[in-house]
């Protein structure tokens, strides 16, 4: 069972996969969007299929008094998007601190500011997947 986790961006999403047991998360890509949606719902699809996706974790991302704001109404359009398109389970996963903990550990293993702005999302798709698993 492989589980997809994202972090749903303005200009990229992040892609985490589980290994096959559903344990661990691992930084996979970052997809560019564009005013195409079809391309990139293309290469999730390519994923899905590549790794055998059973479940996708989308990213939520809470305002920090819990509110729902704008982006988290974008989570959740995008959500209903990929249930239609893909027939998988879509889980919204509070992400709330997962950039900042990305970032974080970025930081910590001394990752130069050029390459932490090239991987952050991946890194943020990882801990929203990584926390999401740890809850199962």
């Amino acid at each position: 069972m492989r589980i997809m986790g994202l972090d749903l961006g303005e200009k990229t999403i992040g892609v985490a996969m589980s290994d096959s047991l559903a344990m661990t998360a691992q930084g996979l890509k970052v997809i560019r969007r564009s005013h195409n949606e079809t391309q990139e719902l293309q290469e999730l699809s390519d994923l899905i299929q590549e790794y055998g996706v059973n479940e996708i974790v989308l990213g939520y991302p809470k305002n920090m008094n819990g509110t729902i704001g704008e982006s988290a109404k974008k989570s959740e359009e995008y959500a209903e998007k990929l249930k239609k398109k893909f027939q998988l389970p879509v889980k919204l996963w509070d992400e709330r601190l997962s950039t900042v903990g990305a970032q974080r550990a970025l930081l910590e293993a001394d990752v130069s500011r050029a390459k932490r702005k090239k991987v952050i999302d991946k890194m943020a798709a990882v801990f929203i997947l990584q926390g999401y698993l740890n809850s199962r």
